[in-house]
């Protein structure tokens, strides 16, 4: 009989809360955690595009390559420059062993050779300045090979590819289009990290909080589902005098896409508000 009197109490205590518990009701969007805007590091033409909307593609997939006529011909002339100052390198390198060698012979044969002394000094100054054509063009190489360094870095980026998993869901772009550098062209979402963003008015801020458990629907696919409060981002819009804030839920099913109409309800105690509120 105590079980079942303590059982009732417990009983009316949680439908006193229910019944004293209030709701907030409001409307947010579906939107991805994850969503990139994909645009060219580099002014040029479009020359092939590879998808369209609503392809799905993986990290690294090829999404559209730029026209690299100019890039070919500035490759070439680097690797030229490259190729000639390597060449020049081991032309002074080579006369600089011979230097030496001729230095060594003589030194051996000074005792028979013919005006020794005039020639060492001769063959010393033609070494001290073959050592500085080799140092400069050494120097030459080194600047050359990190110049076809740059340029094939920028050929690379020419080759614009996905950074991410997800889905195409915005395309600008065409063959022969110019595309400026810092203007998005596509847009790329990932579907695997949704949330729900939605506003709050400054008067409702004091009854959520981060961590909350909120009920929400998708009406148009006839779904509901639980989340919690992700965050609540710490700036007022000054016009609607409304808080952003995010909700994190579990994707179960796969109808679920950015942009979807949400309805959310956040259930608070008011007993609690006005506590806070009276505190205040």
């Amino acid at each position: 009989m105590m079980h079942k009197i303590i059982l009732s109490v417990s009983s009316l205590f949680f439908l006193t809360l229910s019944l004293h518990a209030n709701t907030i009701s409001i409307t947010g969007t579906v939107v991805s955690d994850n969503q990139k805007y994909i645009g060219a590091r580099y002014m040029g033409y479009v020359k092939e595009v590879y998808v369209n909307i609503g392809d799905r593609v993986k990290r690294e997939d090829d999404l559209f390559k730029m026209d690299s006529a100019e890039f070919d011909i500035l490759k070439e002339q680097t690797n030229l420059a490259l190729e000639q100052a390597e060449i020049l390198t081991d032309v002074y390198r080579s006369k600089l062993d011979e230097i030496r060698r001729n230095k060594a012979l003589l030194s051996r044969n000074k005792n028979s050779a013919f005006n020794f002394n005039d020639m060492n000094e001769n063959l010393s100054i033609t070494a001290e300045h073959t050592q500085s054509m080799l140092k400069a063009m050494q120097a030459i190489v080194r600047n050359a090979a990190q110049k076809a360094k740059e340029v094939s870095v920028i050929s690379h980026y020419l080759e614009v590819k996905a950074p991410s998993n997800g889905i195409i869901v915005q395309k600008n772009l065409h063959v022969g289009d110019m595309v400026m550098p810092g203007f998005p062209v596509m847009i790329l979402v990932d579907l695997d990290h949704l949330e729900i963003e939605a506003q709050v008015s400054e008067s409702d801020l004091l009854k959520i909080n981060e961590g909350d458990f909120v009920k929400f629907q998708i009406p148009s696919i006839r779904y509901k589902g639980r989340g919690r409060i992700k965050s609540i981002v710490p700036s007022a819009n000054p016009m609607t005098h409304t808080f952003t804030i995010r909700i994190k839920f579990k994707r179960d099913n796969k109808k679920i896409y950015p942009g979807m109409y949400t309805k959310i309800l956040i259930e608070y105690n008011p007993a609690l508000y006005e506590s806070s509120f009276s505190s205040h």
